[in-house]
């Protein structure tokens, strides 16, 4: 192989002279490759690209026997100077493009400023390349998404809009942290698709920082594992994933999910727990001075699913296709349209009051952030036993103790936790805590809204092997809510497949993932990255 593009030695980050959270790491970077740095959320590879972008927070200490680009020392580099680097010769795309983009300023804007910054260019020759750009990373319409915002885009349009900010400039190295995590399988394989596309195009070096280990097979030439700040194992993609050495690697492969986990699985009838029938949740298009309704988004458009008790029924489609407004419809957090929601027998259309209160109080939802739907001014504790306080104050305050540390026990988490606040948790635990808090009012059905999506895939395992085991023990049912198909595999019994407010196909979990009928069933999983050996 050519000489290293990015060589990086003994590199060391601490944070107020505390523990070392980078530990002594080396690895180069290849023109025309891509290198990945896998390893759970923590272990420390988001700041070793910072580390090396110099954008390190005031609080951190950076120690390294050498960081170079193309045999340049990036530290000897002053940090006016260091600005001509960023963006033109190392391009970088963060992880949420939401947070990453000027809210208040359009996407072609953004795209000017980094041209402007880097180039001194006439007006006309800058916006040509901003067009060319936005038809480069395939935005529809580019004329018209020129003068669009952030905020009127979908999640894969910002980050292709970041993907093309990102290589306005053509950067010899362009760092990828995390570009797919929260994206739906099939835009997922479109950005990467991309992204290989662009990378072959310009022979420009790719580094890949992930914890989708089967992302990582499908696109990495090499592979470096980070636990704890350091490198534990590093190895050419094939070697890697066919003989894997480390304990900690072999314990990520084994954690992944398995797309045939679902062969053979028992199917067992059981009584139905839900019904949805015609069940339709339409929001007004309203136009004109006086706002007249001149028509409607069909967001759930006359959906029928039944949930058996003791079962998880997964619920799957693309961002925007109705999962969620489903979800939160049959709940009651948002009004919806038309149809009916059955629940043991019982219509809750006609159910008022006290009644209908119980009733919904045996149906609680995970929401997929776990941070954002906790009260960050109240203790777990608080939290957990916050809806028995509501609903049934009739339960003393020495009972509610004894209950919300029974959840914990039972979410595998230590009684202590009661007494802390939710910021001083991993995502994981935050997880445990929302399940728990779910738990504490008795219900009979869980909606699961993407609880696994933004958790590395051992601390996905450990959450889908405790909603087992806590429906195996309680007879709990689900309604999951994903776009990750291995997920569905190792958990449903039954699926639906959702496309623009529709069910499009709904059978068994064997009969769905294996022998899908719906052309659009078929496309979801054909995007689907397989681990390759």
């Amino acid at each position: 192989m050519s000489e290293a593009l990015l060589t990086v030695k003994d590199l060391s980050v601490a944070f107020n002279h505390g523990d070392k959270v980078v530990d002594s790491i080396s690895f180069d970077v290849f023109s025309g490759e891509t290198f990945a740095l896998v390893g759970e959320s923590g272990s420390g590879k988001s700041i070793t690209a910072l580390s090396v972008m110099r954008l390190l927070p005031e609080n951190a200490a950076l120690k390294a026997t050498e960081i170079s680009l193309a045999g340049e020392n990036l530290l000897a580099i002053p940090e006016i100077d260091f600005c001509t680097i960023r963006g033109r010769r190392i391009g970088m795309i963060f992880q949420d493009p939401m947070a990453s983009l000027n809210p208040v300023m359009t996407i072609g804007d953004q795209i000017v400023e980094v041209l402007e910054l880097h180039f001194s260019w006439p007006k006309q020759k800058i916006s040509a390349r901003v067009m060319e750009l936005l038809r480069q990373v395939e935005i529809p319409d580019p004329e018209r998404k020129y003068r669009d915002y952030p905020h009127q885009l979908s999640g894969g349009q910002r980050q292709r809009i970041m993907i093309a900010i990102a290589l306005a400039a053509e950067p010899a190295l362009l760092i990828a942290d995390e570009p797919t995590t929260a994206l739906d399988v099939t835009i997922q394989k479109q950005i990467l698709e991309l992204l290989h596309r662009i990378q072959k195009q310009n022979n420009m070096a790719l580094w890949l920082i992930s914890h989708d280990l089967a992302l990582v097979s499908n696109l990495a030439d090499r592979v470096a594992v980070m636990q704890k700040g350091k490198i534990v194992e590093a190895a050419a993609t094939e070697v890697f994933f066919s003989q894997p050495k480390h304990p900690y690697t072999k314990k990520l492969l084994a954690a992944l999910p398995s797309m045939t986990s679902s062969l053979n699985r028992k199917i067992t009838e059981k009584q139905p727990l839900l019904k949805l029938k015609d069940f339709k949740v339409y929001y007004p298009i309203r136009k004109g001075i006086f706002k007249r309704v001149v028509g409607h988004v069909k967001a759930v458009d006359g959906v029928n699913l039944e949930l058996q008790q003791g079962k998880t029924l997964a619920l799957v489609g693309e961002s925007g296709c109705g999962k969620t407004t489903l979800g939160k419809g049959l709940l009651g957090l948002i009004p919806y349209t038309e149809g009916e929601v059955w629940f043991e027998g019982a219509l809750l259309n006609e159910l008022q009051g006290n009644e209908l209160r119980l009733k919904r109080s045996e149906i609680q939802i995970v929401f997929q952030d776990p941070f954002s739907s906790m009260n960050p001014r109240m203790l777990v504790g608080e939290i957990i036993d916050e809806g028995v306080r509501a609903l049934h104050p009739e339960v003393s305050a020495n009972e509610r103790r004894e209950l919300v540390n029974r959840l914990l026990r039972q979410v595998d988490l230590p009684v202590t936790v009661a007494f802390r606040y939710p910021h001083e948790f991993s995502g994981g635990q935050r997880q445990r805590i929302c399940i728990a808090r779910a738990l504490a009012v008795k219900p009979k059905l869980i909606v699961c809204d993407e609880p696994t999506s933004a958790l590395d895939v051992s601390v996905q395992a450990q959450i889908i092997e405790l909603l087992k085991s806590l429906q195996k023990d309680q007879g709990l049912s689900y309604l999951f809510i994903t776009h990750n198909i291995a997920v569905v595999a190792e958990i449903a019994d039954d699926v639906a497949v959702m496309n623009k407010g529709k069910i499009v196909e709904y059978g068994n979990v064997e009969q769905v993932l294996n022998a899908p009928r719906h052309e659009y069933t078929k496309t979801l999983l054909s995007a689907v990255p397989v681990l390759k050996n």
